[in-house]
């Protein structure tokens, strides 16, 4: 029960196989009321059946690319929570035909949707919540590999990704003087709605659990679950930091 008694956010959630939603999950099983977000109405129909006739879980709409939506969203979380403890931001986005091809060739107008969906959203949500945010909360974004290392097929979400840890940095210092914590997860390659539309995602799992220094699968469970430390108290001395899950692949030079 890491999380007895506190209120936060996990944004957004698409569907069971999402690592928002193994987060959310269990973030509640330690005790957390949890605000489960979805794009839309056409989106949120499986969010509800995520979270029909189970305790402390509560539905929000928040569109990462409509700007008008995050001061809704903030009114809608101070009437519903008052005060969050912790905030999680789990959302990226890229044209598909931007995922492939050559890099050079990136449009701007992809550039700029993969920017924002994927970097600037994480600013203009803490932005929104902020006043929300109680002193010593915790705010954690999901990040990959290919910010800082060249993963084919992912091109333009790999530098979305690099901006979205750079922003990371710098709210941790913004928020740092409340004692507010801003930090990254890193898994390698988990099998989710997002990662199906990088190509070659089956043979890739593959190798990377050949690779890895620990011979084992992972997934939305490890994710999840170095969340939670990073959300508890446990954490209370860490951030600015990327935390990877994924078997130590990220160590290793192939």
């Amino acid at each position: 029960m890491l999380l007895e008694g506190k209120k936060g956010l996990v944004l957004n959630v698409t569907n069971k196989n999402s690592i928002g939603w193994a987060i959310a999950e269990l973030a509640n099983e330690h005790g957390a009321t949890v605000g489960i977000g979805a794009q839309n109405e056409r989106l949120a129909d499986g969010m509800y059946k995520l979270i029909e006739g189970r305790e402390r879980f509560d539905p929000f709409l928040i569109d990462f690319l409509n700007e008008d939506e995050f001061e809704r969203l903030h009114d809608q979380v101070k009437a519903k929570y008052g005060k969050l403890d912790f905030l999680v931001h789990s959302v990226g986005y890229a044209p598909r035909e931007a995922l492939s091809g050559r890099f050079i060739d990136t449009e701007l107008g992809d550039f700029q949707v993969a920017l924002n969906a994927s970097a600037f959203s994480m600013i203009r949500l803490c932005r929104a919540m902020e006043p929300l945010l109680k002193d010593d909360a915790s705010v954690i974004t999901l990040s990959y590999l290919g910010s800082t290392r060249i993963m084919y097929n992912y091109k333009v979400m790999g530098v979305a990704k690099a901006a979205l840890e750079a922003s990371a940095r710098y709210l941790a210092s913004d928020l740092g003087e409340r004692g507010i914590r801003v930090n990254i997860v890193s898994p390698g390659p988990v099998n989710t709605i997002s990662a199906r539309g990088v190509g070659g995602l089956t043979d890739f799992l593959k190798h990377v659990q050949e690779v890895a220094p620990l011979k084992r699968e992972y997934g939305q469970a490890e994710c999840a679950s170095t969340a939670i430390y990073l959300l508890s108290d446990l954490s209370r001395g860490v951030t600015g930091q990327i935390v990877f899950v994924d078997s130590g692949y990220n160590t290793v030079a192939v």
